[in-house]
């Protein structure tokens, strides 16, 4: 590689979706520890979706919740609780709808660097979070506290 190319590129982590997958099963084996049903969504550093299970019984508009759980947490590479509330209509508004500032959305940070994040909707905010979590320790993530 030339000085040129080394000054333009920089090397990075990537979530693949094996990863993603590891996420999603330490996920679905929390939830059904806590016997809550959930919408998980796995997605990249960039929001793009890797994984996403409905579990069975688990409500069915939580479904989009989870998504811009992820999407916000990956995003802003911070846990979804932390967006300032003051902010939240016109961080929607300007995110066609899918920024959120709704517990259970954690960024999956791996050495230093967000490769993605995981959002979880259907139980209460602290069940979501408990689930999410549970997606970071499966794969070895540093965790993150709301």
């Amino acid at each position: 590689m030339t000085k040129q190319q080394t000054a333009a590129t920089r090397p990075f982590l990537k979530l693949t979706h094996h990863g993603a997958m590891i996420a999603l099963q330490a996920a679905i084996a929390k939830a059904e520890e806590l016997g809550v049903p959930q919408n998980i969504t796995i997605v990249d550093d960039g929001g793009n979706m890797l994984a996403y299970i409905r579990m069975d019984g688990a409500k069915l508009l939580s479904a989009e919740t989870s998504k811009s759980k992820a999407i916000t947490a990956a995003s802003h590479r911070q846990p979804t609780s932390r967006l300032d509330p003051a902010l939240e209509v016109k961080l929607a508004i300007a995110a066609g709808g899918r920024l959120t500032n709704l517990e259970g959305g954690l960024p999956i940070v791996i050495d230093g660097v967000c490769v993605g994040a995981v959002g979880v909707g259907s139980g209460t905010g602290a069940q979501d979070v408990e689930v999410a979590r549970a997606a970071l320790k499966g794969l070895g993530a540093d965790d993150q506290v709301p």
